[in-house]
């Protein structure tokens, strides 16, 4: 039987209470012994040369994969280094987790995004390279949060006193506030697509008011999506787009700790199935 690791942190494993009790149960369904371990709890480290883990200060032994449901790509890396396959991997949260990061791989990949610029508090331009009014985002920040709407100067001002971190980027507004497209995949599979409105707010995070319905995509989009999809070794994610006036999809953001809840609501998709699947077939094939 397959043992795995499902690590969260404190606060998050209370808020997903539900979701982690159905992640167990469906590895449970396909003979996969997956145990709750919280991100306290856990030291990661090197000592006598040699990498180490501790649970609770107690050495030991590590089981045959992890899914991490924290951001904190150094956890990906301590376990991929003892060869132990994480899920999402090191690579993956590494750049996902970051927007400006994630944008550059767009543009490698030629993907169409919005007029982004990146910037830090630590060098404001003297002038924006774009007018008012524009979308404020920590490089950092995830589920709409630390996404600011800036009409004008005075607005700019406010918003960099409330920015929490030093790296940030601006974007034009061109597109449909208040609404994108959410698309689920795991591995190589576009499982489902939803599209989220919310028209009290220019974001549409779902927690943040927005109402979703399912998406059925063109041929097209699907070449786009999986032109993402083949250039990053994928578990479970989230590839969000905005829409433009001609309803194109520009990209947005690849959500590396993405959840099921939306896509339920809409469908009768099991996500966690499909997931549990791809990772056992994924781990049986390295061991």
């Amino acid at each position: 039987m397959l043992k795995g690791w499902l690590i969260y942190n404190k606060d998050s494993a209370k808020e997903n209470n539900t979701y982690i009790r159905w992640f167990i149960h469906e590895a449970s369904r396909q003979n996969i012994e997956l145990q709750l371990v919280l991100r306290e709890s856990l030291s990661i480290g090197i000592q006598d040369g040699k990498r180490t883990t501790y649970i609770d200060g107690k050495n030991v032994k590590l089981p045959d994969f992890l899914i991490i449901r924290v951001i904190e790509p150094i956890l990906q890396a301590h376990f991929e280094a003892c060869f132990i396959p994480t899920f999402n991997c090191s690579t993956t949260s590494l750049i996902c987790n970051h927007k400006s990061w994630t944008y550059m791989e767009m543009n490698k990949l030629h993907v169409p995004i919005v007029p982004t610029f990146f910037m830090t508090k630590n060098a404001l331009p003297n002038k924006l390279p774009i007018d008012y009014p524009i979308v404020v985002k920590e490089a950092t920040g995830r589920s709409g949060k630390q996404v600011h709407f800036v009409q004008d100067k005075v607005d700019w001002e406010k918003c960099i006193a409330l920015l929490e971190t030093n790296e940030f980027l601006i974007q034009a507004t061109n597109v449909n506030l208040g609404e994108d497209l959410r698309v689920f995949v795991v591995g190589k599979e576009i499982v489902g697509a939803v599209l989220r409105k919310n028209e009290k707010d220019f974001r549409s995070n779902f927690k943040l008011g927005g109402k979703a319905i399912p998406y059925s995509l063109s041929s097209e989009q699907e070449k786009l999506i999986h032109k993402i999809i083949n250039h990053f070794d994928f578990g479970l994610v989230g590839i969000d787009f905005l829409i433009n006036e001609h309803g194109e999809l520009l990209f947005n953001e690849i959500e590396d700790v993405v959840g099921s809840r939306i896509l339920s609501k809409v469908s009768d998709v099991n996500l966690l199935e499909k997931y549990v699947s791809f990772i056992k077939k994924r781990v049986s094939e390295i061991l």
